[in-house]
């Protein structure tokens, strides 16, 4: 199924394929361009064929041929109805979704990353895509999928005891696990530092982590090895606080840590069993409910991981929120907001993601 879009007559449809590439071979050039898409826009001269995912037939501007691109448009049509095929009209929603989103962002003083994809239906956005910003705690998603992926692997389980020295503990960082044992050794289980380095953020059980899977650059070749490649995990919790640039050498575009939300979502990442698990670690999370979850419905359902900087005098490098949100139709959509580089204070950019969010909710929830 394939959609075309008449930018003169503001009307989009949805197409069988088969048609389209039949009603193509006879069209020949076209005057305006004509977009087709099953999930990407493709506008302007040397318009591409997609469907689902081979590349056709390239269309080029032609002024002369006008009646040619009506034509198509109303054979394709007519001949799914003659067929008895599927033709749906589509609203100008998704549209109207990502300039809604847009004017947010310009209007943001920040540096902003969206990435938004249903991931029960095909809407996808991305703005800003291209630019690298600093995951902060947000990158505490992949690590846990490497702690999941090695215990898959059979080199420990969930019961593993890890010892916790001492010198281990800090309380000059976020830490519920450092309070609460600080001044004393103590042996916890994989499954107690994922809650507390998940749920609750904990910066020392992060660490600990990153050490037992082999370190940073093993969660790294891991992420890359699932074929997300735009993400760049460097640096420890205990590194970025010694210094305000090391946070950005952590950085993600919005796309690539989109994809490896829906990798996770569609089990391609983790067996059942440790996806429902992890899930549960980002449903039930003490993150912040303030943004991707801030104007939402009470009671909604988001698996998120939230990231935070510190402050630079009023500068802040972070505020970000990546998750997967529960619609009230039961489908779901995958939502990847990165603030970065603004001034204001955290509830600015909390704002901010909070009011994308809702926006995609709204949307998608009247599909």
């Amino acid at each position: 199924m394939l959609r075309i879009h008449d930018a003169s007559a503001e009307a989009v449809y949805a197409v069988p394929s088969c048609l389209l590439i039949f009603s193509c071979c006879g069209a020949g050039h076209c005057k305006r361009s004509l977009r087709l898409d099953s999930g990407f826009q493709f506008l302007g001269h040397g318009t591409k064929l997609i469907t689902d995912g081979f590349a056709g037939t390239t269309f080029f501007s032609n002024r002369r041929n006008v009646t040619k691109l009506n034509r198509l448009i109303r054979f394709v049509l007519l001949s799914s109805a003659i067929l008895g095929l599927p033709v749906a009209a589509i609203s100008q929603q998704d549209a109207a979704l990502r300039s809604a989103i847009q004017r947010v962002v310009d209007t943001s003083r920040a540096r902003v990353g969206v990435a938004i994809e249903g991931l029960d239906f095909r809407d996808s956005i991305v703005l800003n895509g291209e630019r690298k910003y600093p995951m902060q705690s947000t990158y505490k998603f992949p690590l846990a999928l490497c702690v999941l992926y090695q215990i898959e692997q059979g080199r420990y389980t969930l019961a593993t005891k890890v010892h916790i020295a001492k010198s281990d503990l800090d309380t000059n960082t976020m830490s519920p696990m450092s309070r609460k044992y600080f001044g004393e050794s103590v042996d916890l289980s994989i499954d107690e530092l994922l809650n507390y380095c998940v749920s609750e953020s904990d910066n020392i059980a992060c660490d600990l982590l990153f050490k037992y899977v082999g370190g940073t650059h093993a969660v790294n070749d891991y992420v890359h090895s699932l074929g997300v490649s735009e993400i760049a995990i460097v640096a420890t919790e205990r590194q970025m606080r010694k210094s305000w640039s090391v946070q950005y050498s952590n950085w993600c575009k919005p796309a690539a840590m989109l994809g490896l939300l829906k990798r996770f979502y569609e089990g391609q990442v983790l067996d059942s069993l440790h996806t429902v698990y992890l899930l549960r670690l980002m449903t039930g999370s003490g993150n912040s409910e303030n943004r991707i979850k801030g104007k939402l419905p009470a009671g909604a359902v988001v698996a998120h991981k939230t990231g935070s900087s510190a402050r630079n005098y009023d500068l802040i490098a972070a505020t970000n929120d990546i998750g997967i949100v529960t619609l009230p139709n039961g489908r779901h959509f995958a939502i990847v907001v990165f603030v970065s580089d603004f001034k204001g204070g955290y509830e600015r950019g909390e704002n901010l993601i909070a009011r994308i969010a809702r926006l995609a909710w709204d949307a998608f929830s009247n599909h």
